[in-house]
Formats: C-alpha cells, sequence, structure tokens
C-alpha cells in the first residue's frame, strides 16, 4: 500500500464482537458505580467489590470460552450477545429490587455491596468472557501468537472507548435506565449483525424481542415504590446522582440517595435539618459578629448554610460547589439567587484554596457524605491550608457524620485529632443525644481559646445572631479520646476504615418543627427524645435502604 492511499482493512465479525464486548464491559463496569452507590455508598470497598466481580466473572468467561473455543461460530456468539442483552434488560428493570433485597443480607459492612454486584453483574460480564476466546478461534491470523495478540488489543481498545464514553459523555447526558438500554441495543445490533447477510430467523426474531423488552424496561423504570415522596427532578451529573423530592411542604436534596438539604416550601427560611442551625456556632466564638467580612463555604448542597448567612450577617458569602449541576438545581429549585453578597465558585476545596490569598473570618466545610467523603479535604494538608487562610480572629467548622462515641465514632474522633493538630483550639456538638451515627460540627479557632459552655451560653443571650443557639450550645461535648485513632495525612487517610463501622447504623437526622413557642415543662417530659431536642423530630435513614426513612411521632 503507497502512501497516502485509504486503509482497505475491514474488520471481520468476530473483531466487531469482541470491540464490543470491550466496549459494553468496561461501560458496565464504569456504571456499576453509579447504581451500586445509592445503596451502599462509594467507598473503596465497593468499589473493589466492582472491580473483583467484574475481573472474576471475565477470568471464568475466558477459560470456559477458551475450553468451548472448538465449538466457536458467529451464531454462537449471536446468542451470547443476545443473552448478555437481556440481562441488561433485567439490570434496568430490577435493580432498585435487587439492591434492597441484596442489602438485607446479614454481612460484614465491608462486603454487603459484593452479593449485589455480583448479581447484578457478575451473569452479564461472565458471558462476555466467553467473546474472546472466541473471536481468536474464529481470526484469520495464521499464528496463535498473532491471533490472541490480536483479540486482546481490539479487546482493550473496546474498553478504553468504553471507559471514555461512559465516564465523560453517557453519565453527564443521560440517565441510567437510558445507558443502560443503550449498551442494551448495541449488544443486539451487534448479534443481529453477526447472523447478516443470511438472516436466520430465530436469532432475528429474538433480536426484535429483546430489543423491545429492553425499551420496555427502561420505560417503565424500577419496579420498586420511592417512599421519599415525589420526584421533582432527577440527573446523572459527572459527580454523582441528583434527585429533587417532594415530600408535603419539604422539598430535599438528594445526592446519591442520601438527603443533603431540604426547604420547607411554604417558609423557605426555616432550618429544616437541624444541624444547619450549627452553622451559627462560630459567631459566638469571634470577637464581634458584626467584624465579620468574608465567609467561605466549601459544598453547596442546597445552598441552606450560604443563603441563611446572607440573610442574618452584612458579610460577603464565598461558596465552592464541585458539581455545577448542584449549584443548577439550588438556583432552580431551593431559591438560590447570586447576589453581590453571595457568589459561587464551580471547583474544589482544597484546589480554590491553594489558589486564592483571600483571608476569611469563618470557613465551613459542608462536603461530607456518610459514605463518600473526599478524603483530599479531610487530611492534615488540608486542615493547615484552611487554617492560613482565616483571619486572626477566625473560626474554621466542619459537618463530620458519625456516631459521637463508641462504635461507629472513629472517622470523628480521627478528624478531631486532625483538626486540632492544626488549630489553635478545638470543640464540637452533637446534633442528636441519640447515640447514632449523625451530623457532628467540629469547631476550630485559629487562636488558642477556652471556651466553655457556660461562656458560649452567655454570649448567646448577648449578641443578637437572629437566631437562638440555646439548644446547640447545649450540645457542647467533651473532648475524644483519641489515641486509638491516626491524624490524617496525605501519606495515610484511611477513611474508609475508619467509617466502616459506620455503614450499617442508622444515620439519625434531627429535623426541626419550626420556631415554636417554649413548651410546658409536662410538654418536654413527656417528648420520646431529650428535652435539649424535644422541638425537633429526628429522622432515622434504614442502613441499605438511603432512600427510606422513619421519622419518630
Amino acid at each position: 500500500m503507497s502512501l497516502g492511499q485509504p486503509s482497505k482493512y475491514r474488520p471481520t465479525k468476530p473483531e466487531v464482537a469482541v470491540f464490543v464486548s470491550g466496549v459494553t464491559s468496561m461501560g458496565l463496569e464504569i456504571l456499576a458505580g453509579r447504581i451500586i452507590a445509592p445503596q451502599f455508598g462509594s467507598s473503596i470497598y465497593t468499589w473493589g467489590s466492582i472491580i473483583t466481580v467484574f475481573l472474576a466473572a471475565l477470568s471464568l468467561g475466558y477459560w470456559q470460552g477458551g475450553r468451548q473455543a472448538e465449538t466457536a461460530s458467529n451464531r454462537r456468539m449471536t446468542w451470547i450477545l443476545l443473552g448478555t442483552a437481556a440481562y441488561v434488560g433485567i439490570v434496568v428493570y430490577g435493580s432498585d429490587q435487587l439492591l434492597l433485597s441484596a442489602s438485607m443480607m446479614p454481612l460484614p459492612t465491608r462486603y454487603a455491596s459484593l452479593p449485589a454486584v455480583l448479581i447484578l453483574f457478575g451473569p452479564p460480564t461472565y458471558l462476555l468472557g466467553f467473546i474472546s476466546p472466541y473471536s481468536a478461534e474464529l481470526s484469520q491470523k495464521t499464528g496463535i501468537g498473532e491471533a490472541s495478540g490480536h483479540v486482546y488489543a481490539l479487546g482493550t481498545i473496546g474498553s478504553i472507548v468504553g471507559a471514555g464514553v461512559t465516564t465523560y459523555l453517557l453519565i453527564p447526558t443521560l440517565g441510567i435506565d437510558m445507558i443502560g438500554l443503550l449498551f442494551g441495543l448495541v449488544l443486539v445490533a451487534t448479534a443481529f449483525a453477526l447472523t447478516l447477510p443470511t438472516l436466520s430467523p430465530r436469532p432475528a426474531v429474538a433480536s426484535v424481542v429483546i430489543a423491545l423488552l429492553l425499551v420496555v424496561a427502561a420505560g417503565v423504570g424500577p419496579v420498586t415504590f420511592d417512599h421519599r415522596g415525589d420526584v421533582v427532578y432527577q440527573t446523572q451529573t459527572a459527580y454523582q446522582e441528583l434527585e429533587v423530592i417532594d415530600n408535603g411542604d419539604v422539598r430535599t436534596l438528594y445526592l446519591d440517595g442520601a438527603r443533603h438539604s431540604a426547604m420547607d416550601l411554604d417558609d423557605p427560611d426555616r432550618h429544616v435539618f437541624e444541624y444547619t442551625r450549627y452553622f451559627h456556632i462560630p459567631m459566638l466564638m469571634v470577637d464581634d459578629p458584626e467584624e465579620v467580612e468574608n465567609v467561605l463555604f466549601i459544598g453547596g448542597g442546597g445552598y441552606t448554610g450560604p443563603k441563611d448567612f446572607e440573610r442574618k450577617y452584612n458579610a460577603s458569602v464565598d461558596v465552592v460547589e464541585l458539581d455545577p449541576a448542584v449549584t443548577r438545581a439550588a438556583k432552580e429549585y431551593f431559591r438560590l439567587e447570586e447576589s453581590k453578597n453571595l457568589t459561587t465558585q464551580t471547583e474544589d476545596g482544597r484546589v480554590f484554596l491553594q489558589n486564592t490569598d483571600e483571608k476569611y473570618d469563618l470557613i465551613v466545610l459542608d462536603a461530607y457524605q456518610k459514605d463518600q467523603v473526599p478524603i483530599h479535604l479531610t487530611q492534615l494538608g488540608f486542615m493547615e491550608l484552611a487554617e492560613n487562610h482565616l483571619t486572626q480572629d477566625g473560626v474554621f467548622l466542619a459537618n463530620v457524620i458519625a456516631a459521637p462515641s463508641g462504635t461507629g465514632s472513629e472517622f470523628y474522633r480521627a478528624q478531631y485529632k486532625t483538626i486540632d493538630e492544626a488549630f489553635g483550639s478545638t470543640y464540637s456538638f452533637r446534633t442528636s443525644n441519640w447515640d447514632s451515627v449523625q451530623n457532628i460540627e467540629v469547631v476550630a479557632t485559629k487562636d488558642e481559646t477556652n471556651f466553655t459552655e457556660a461562656e458560649l451560653a452567655e454570649r448567646n443571650e448577648r449578641r443578637d445572631l437572629g437566631i437562638d443557639l440555646n439548644d446547640e450550645v447545649d450540645a457542647y461535648m467533651d473532648e475524644p479520646a483519641t489515641d486509638d485513632v491516626p491524624v490524617l495525612t496525605e501519606d495515610h487517610a484511611p477513611v474508609d476504615s475508619l467509617q466502616a463501622s459506620t455503614v450499617g447504623q442508622k444515620y439519625v437526622i434531627e429535623q426541626t418543627e419550626g420556631e415554636q413557642k417554649a413548651e410546658p415543662a409536662s410538654s418536654v417530659a413527656a417528648s420520646p427524645y431529650p428535652a435539649t431536642l424535644a422541638r425537633t423530630a429526628p429522622t432515622f435513614e434504614i442502613p441499605g435502604s438511603p432512600g427510606l426513612n422513619s421519622t419518630l411521632p
């Protein structure tokens, strides 16, 4: 072939099949993270389960396919691809119910996601493993080494395409069901192409039937009933699944199945979740709240905190939110309006601090989830970076999700120890008197201070902040024991291990009932939860079912 001539290479049918199997297997692996995360989180254990199952299933498929390679034919590959497409339809239609069933298995938390991944993705990945040895057997290459190398290269190229397209194009653009539908239809189309030019009736009919079943599965959606309320908006962003759900008068933002922010549609200024009230505790620790001029929130969510600070204080509020879709949803559904006093930046919080010279009077870190914590925002280097960007009277607050003591408290105690290493003094406040996993507010001052609960209570009485923090101050906790937990550093930050004991525990989110007048002592005493939190109703997230919750009467 002379230079400049177009290539005459035309892939054979087996080569097309192995390329498509690579695209689909890697695409499904990337998609698995999105399907599994709302139920089990996206910790290292979840991703370890996904990678282990996919590699094991592919290996088993390669082995079985190699043993049966002498019977390989385009017709056999057609049925394998159709069988895989049919199972993808099951994943699209029944994933939620299968996830819920798998989550009920009595397994240690580290392995909780393994059965779900195995049931959902083991069979189709196993079937795709047959394609490579079959293609090598049918290859037109003369030598075994050349044939196998050619097949490996095509399969790997397909995997690269599948990973890239799924990550950068499909997930940010389409929902999970539509992506599953697309993969299923690609498999059906490839299977159908393998029968051409001779159109075999049975494979042709099966292709049409499976294609229709895929469309129906994607159109009908999951079979489980959503107990959370009416879905107002749902999308797959580049980082997570985002949902806006209305339950009565309360609108809630869910990220990967976990509640992040809520707004009372009838009273938008009300703190629906108790923990957002604690963001104001640093205003009791500064010398003069009126001198707080610059505030930074790392993590936006529904922007409850930033909006509240803009309303209550004469301060400039900067918000750094990594996911632009979260900010768009806040503007569309949670009444966020940017102004000269409230601005948003789409950037990673650590990168933002590394690139800015701005000093802040208060920095609020609100970027953690129960099962998903950005590790680089937990480490000592980040805490020192935040401390360096505070004014001399500055205060730092981290919204940590863990148990306050005992089993499930390891991450909180390690985070407290890390923050205390970087700042002058450190304090913590529980948001519920239940011993379950909850939001714990860790507050640190740049200077060394020695605030007592009594002194903070006195400041709360004396200062007009526009919010009464008496109950929040009452939640003041003693310094935790930290001898058995590490300082989280860039070299060693075992956040997943520290959080492992919280996975199976109930996550309590105290939910307010509005600003009420003081109730008679008898009424408070009758409350099923502590008097200091009597005006709130704790909401529990059921382990393994982040979309389901229950509120005590």
